[in-house]
């Protein structure tokens, strides 16, 4: 059995962050690493600062019941490239919201991936908790209407 290292080690970790303005009104935040790490708030301040609280609690619950706990996304080595075929269809609608945004393609692409990700992440552990029937039948979060997305590494 592989020692662990204690726990301070890795609630000492900054996690990458996800950070979704609600075109209802509201922000979820979450950690994509951290599988159901989420939280919510009336502004950003609020959103982070419950996120904060929810890592700490999953990294104490997952440290107790012996579960791996995954390294950051950004201790890893990545090199933030992957090549996508797709048809020349979905190329250009993707290009035309892009522009609509106001953004390159590929930031609408990686916004849209980011937020796909989170959502499905949020929907398994939904799922897994036991309250798959809160989740929606339809993920209408997103970047366009009032909504937005950030993505960083909290300080």
């Amino acid at each position: 059995m592989r020692k662990r290292k204690p726990l301070d080690y890795y609630l000492s970790l900054k996690y990458p962050v996800l950070l979704v303005a609600e075109p209802e009104g509201g922000y979820t935040a979450l950690h994509p690493d951290l599988e159901g790490c989420v939280s919510v708030g009336e502004t950003p301040e609020e959103a982070l600062a419950n996120l904060e609280e929810a890592r700490r609690l999953w990294l104490e619950a997952a440290y107790e019941h012996g579960d791996e706990i995954p390294l950051p996304s950004t201790e890893r080595e990545y090199s933030g490239r992957v090549l996508v075929r797709m048809p020349k269809s979905l190329h250009r609608r993707l290009d035309e919201e892009a522009k609509a945004e106001g953004v390159s393609l590929n930031q609408y692409i990686v916004s849209l991936l980011a937020e796909r990700s989170s959502l499905r992440a949020l929907k398994r552990e939904l799922t897994r908790t036991g309250r798959a029937a809160e989740a929606p039948d339809s993920w209408e979060w997103g970047t366009s209407s009032g909504g937005g997305i950030w993505t960083g590494v909290l300080a």
